[in-house]
């Protein structure tokens, strides 16, 4: 997990157990499952919010060495990626920037201007689920946890794991009635320049909107 500065203020997610949220069936879930690209202006909850970010990047168990275990797999369990969110529509959440720090199932706040909604729009191709969604995963890969290990086949493992998570993110979504579109079309260095990225040590691999379906769209 990358580095947080010292006292930067951790917002606390609600923990898994505590949670008031329905089971749903694997096999429905799958079958009704589609992308989502239009959204009612519908804010998730916090709950819901921990909910997709424990069913995607969740740590279980850290074993001695330091290994993290969490809910989808990743290649030697390296794990290599940070959760980045773009919220706009979350309950108790100012809208903006925020990271997961997922060994301590919380956020914290990063700077980014007021326009950030807009800047991110624009960089992911003008693609108006963006614009129009709760909130917007973008998925940072830190290329050297997983090259730390598998060098030169590092690049396939690091997108194979990032299919991993988004369908996670699908199927997590879809069984509390929200909705995923994946995107990989977007401006590469345009989204690093603005989560100050330097695009070859880490970047963005994946980006997924998610919101609440429109009605007949």
């Amino acid at each position: 997990e990358l580095p947080y500065p010292d006292g930067a203020g951790l917002i606390p997610l609600p923990a898994p157990e505590t949670w008031n949220i329905p089971s749903a069936d694997l096999r429905q879930t799958i079958e009704q499952r589609r992308t989502r690209r239009h959204y009612e202006p519908v804010a998730l909850t916090l709950e819901q919010l921990a909910y997709l970010l424990w069913l995607t990047q969740g740590v279980q168990k850290k074993s001695t060495r330091g290994v993290t275990l969490r809910t989808v797999p990743s290649a030697g369990a390296r794990h290599a990626f940070e959760t980045v969110l773009l919220i706009n529509l979350v309950e108790g959440l100012e809208p903006g920037l925020y990271r997961y720090v997922a060994t301590q199932h919380a956020l914290i706040r990063l700077e980014a201007p007021e326009d950030i909604r807009e800047r991110m729009t624009i960089a992911c191709w003008n693609q108006e689920q963006v614009r129009q969604s709760a909130v917007t995963f973008l998925w940072v890969a830190v290329t050297e946890r997983m090259a730390w290990r598998y060098v030169e086949r590092s690049m396939r493992y690091l997108h194979l794991d990032a299919g991993h998570v988004c369908q996670n993110l699908y199927l997590a979504a879809e069984s509390i009635g929200f909705g995923v579109c994946a995107i990989a079309a977007f401006h590469d260095q345009k989204v690093n320049d603005l989560l100050h990225l330097d695009g070859v040590d880490q970047f963005v691999i994946y980006v997924a909107s998610v919101g609440k379906p429109a009605i007949n769209r």
